[in-house]
């Protein structure tokens, strides 16, 4: 548009210029000129020099400022294309990118949903606290209810066993350092326990165990040859390291036992209650008067079913008396681990 004014500016200009010009000389009026007004014509001659008239001059300043803005515009508009060219081509790389990261997560779930549906289901983890002996919560199941105690149902050193084909050997004879010590009567909702106090030791191999706390099961839970027994007695010991070992003593009915009666007599009212007696126990009328045993590597009879525990079986059964063992039937009838697998163990017995 600006290009367009300047040229009909232009041309106005040189039309009114055009018109200001005196007329031209007629050819006689040339022929017929006297040599004095000949002698005026240099003086007239130069002022026939083209004159611009300011009009004209700023006219064509205008058109060269047009030309020049036209020019800047094209180079502008040039940039500005190019630019956005390169931001247009910039846009088109990030989408191509962002499709092809987008493909390549898609590819990923994909992958992993195929994985995922193949592979089984993963192992709840549970962290209960509550066992017993029967229904969902009993050995059958201990292994499931709490993570911690898996070796209840995976472990290969699991008790109680059925001991048979042992290996007879001279085993060295167990050394009995019990005194009489006070105690402590618990039902802690499983069994009836007897905490006794400190000094009282066994002594294997030269390893000395101490006697930390005995308790009872109905029925036995070890078996000798495929034979059970009315109950059974485990006094669990510890070395400093916190190693154990379990002696067993079974019961089976007969004459009524003294020291089992201290305990039925100071049994607490409450389950998981502690009855603290004045008086002194002494353990060493627990055991029989023949100390011959088997011997083998196990676990705990009940959760966390901790493996690596020593245990030694006394051949000889103990009495306790029909009464004695009915009391204790009203509290816990059945409170025994089934026999575990004794997956090739090796088990030996004294001569």
């Amino acid at each position: 548009m600006r290009n367009l004014i300047a040229l009909f500016a232009c041309l106005f200009v040189m039309s009114t210029a055009s018109a200001n010009d005196p007329p031209p000389a007629s050819a006689s009026a040339v022929a017929v000129a006297k040599p004095a007004d000949a002698a005026k014509l240099p003086s007239i001659i130069p002022s026939i020099k083209p004159a611009i008239s300011p009009a004209a001059a700023a006219a064509a300043s205008a058109q060269s400022q047009a030309i020049k803005e036209a020019e800047a515009e094209a180079e502008l508009s040039a940039k500005i294309a190019a630019r956005l060219a390169v931001m247009r081509a910039n846009q088109a790389a990030r989408a191509a990118a962002a499709a092809k990261a987008r493909r390549t997560a898609e590819a990923r779930q994909r992958e992993a949903a195929s994985i995922a549906a193949a592979a089984p289901p993963p192992v709840k983890q549970y962290h209960g606290t509550h066992w017993s002996y029967e229904g969902e919560t009993g050995p059958a199941n201990w292994g499931k209810i709490n993570a911690d105690w898996a070796k209840c149902g995976t472990g290969s050193r699991q008790s109680p066993i059925d001991l048979r084909d042992g290996m007879k050997v001279d085993l060295e004879q167990i050394a009995f350092d019990y005194k009489p010590s006070a105690f402590n009567v618990t039902d802690n909702g499983h069994t009836i326990q007897v905490t006794v106090g400190s000094g009282n030791f066994i002594t294997i191999q030269n390893h000395a165990y101490e006697l930390m706390q005995f308790h009872f099961h109905r029925p036995s839970e070890e078996r000798i040859n495929g034979k059970g027994f009315e109950m059974v007695v485990h006094l669990v010991h510890k070395d400093p390291e916190g190693k154990l070992a379990v002696l067993a003593v079974l019961l089976e009915r007969g004459k009524g036992h003294n020291m089992i009666q201290t305990v039925w007599n100071n049994l607490p009212l409450e389950k998981h209650d502690t009855v603290s007696p004045s008086i002194v126990l002494d353990v060493n009328e627990l055991l029989p008067q023949k100390r011959d045993y088997f011997t083998f590597m196990g676990s705990l009879t009940t959760p966390p079913c901790s493996e690596g525990v020593l245990w030694l079986v006394m051949k000889e059964p103990m009495q306790a008396s029909p009464s004695q063992m009915a009391l204790f039937s009203r509290l816990y009838p059945l409170n025994a681990r089934p026999i575990q697998a004794s997956s090739g163990r090796v088990i030996k017995e004294s001569n």
